[in-house]
Order: C-alpha cells, then structure tokens, then sequence
C-alpha cells in the first residue's frame, strides 16, 4: 500500500508540473486578478487529491474544467466573506447620539402625546394605559370593565388616532 502512495504522488507530482502553469492561467483570467490564482490552484488539485482521483485519468480538459470550477467557487466564497463583513460592520456601527435638537423634539412630541391623551375620555385614557402601559389584552381590559373586546378596541383605535395626530412621524 506504501508504494500505491507514493506511485500516487509522483504521478500527482508530474501532473502538477506539466499543468499547474496553465491552469493558474485560466483561473487568473477568471479572477481577474493573480493574488489568489496560485492558492486557487493548488486548492483544486488539493481537492484531486482528496477525492483519488487516478491521475492517469485526468485529461486536459477536466483538468481545465476543474480549475474554472475553483476559480467560481472562489469568487462565490469571496463574495459571502465580503457580505457577511459588510453585514457585520453595518451591525457593529452605533448609533449617532441625539443631539440637542433632537432632545427636544421628542419632548415636544411626548408633550404633544400627553396633552392628546388628556383631551381623551376618561375611559378611552383608561383602556389606552391599560394596555400600552400596564401590558394588559383587549380580553383582560373587556372583562375588568365589563365591556365587550370589540368596544375595547374601539376605544384602543380612538386613543391610537388622537396620538397619531398629536405626533405626526415624517
């Protein structure tokens, strides 16, 4: 079996030799670019390699096939790297802090909102902090004030509305 090997890697070896120029060629001109051709190279007879493939067996053509397949697979895996690098910085940028303007904006706004859920009926307000405050559902709110749920999101619908009017967004 050792010398299967070895007969293995010679004939790997000289195919090496007679091929590796031009497929790094090929896969050059795929890329576009020579930095990576050579590791792209070797990565596909790596891969020749792995599989056994008899290198007796290996003609020209799939050798060229093999060598543009791994041209492809690299720009694909380039491709994910370079977005999941984007989609990581975009993750990792914070957020700006508000300034001064911006501070008071949202207390303008949230004035705006409270004097809005003050000019509501008194039951309106109740069902609107019962559920935006206090977490509590339609069913929970329907049932502690005797109403049905369908009055109860009448009223949720109106107090939304009045802040929404209050507080336009852009």
């Amino acid at each position: 079996m050792g010398s299967d090997v070895s007969g293995r890697a010679e004939a790997f070896g000289r195919l090496y030799a007679q091929h590796s120029d031009q497929l790094e060629r090929v896969i050059r001109r795929r890329l576009g670019h020579g930095a990576s051709a050579r590791d792209v190279m070797q990565d596909a007879f790596l891969r020749l390699w792995e599989k056994a493939v008899d290198a007796a067996r290996l003609t020209p053509a799939y050798l060229n096939r093999v060598a543009r397949n791994a041209a492809i697979d690299h720009v694909r895996a380039e491709a994910v790297r370079r977005d999941t690098v984007r989609a990581l910085a975009d993750l990792q940028i914070a957020p700006s802090p508000p300034t001064p303007f911006d501070a008071v904006a949202s207390r303008e706004e949230l004035d705006a909102v409270e004097r809005a859920l003050t000019a509501l009926p008194s039951r309106t307000r109740l069902i609107f902090l019962l559920n935006r405050i206090h977490g509590r559902t339609f069913v929970e709110i329907a049932a502690g004030l005797g109403l049905s749920e369908r009055a109860v999101a009448k009223h949720m619908a109106k107090a939304l509305s009045a802040c929404e009017r209050a507080a336009p967004r852009d």
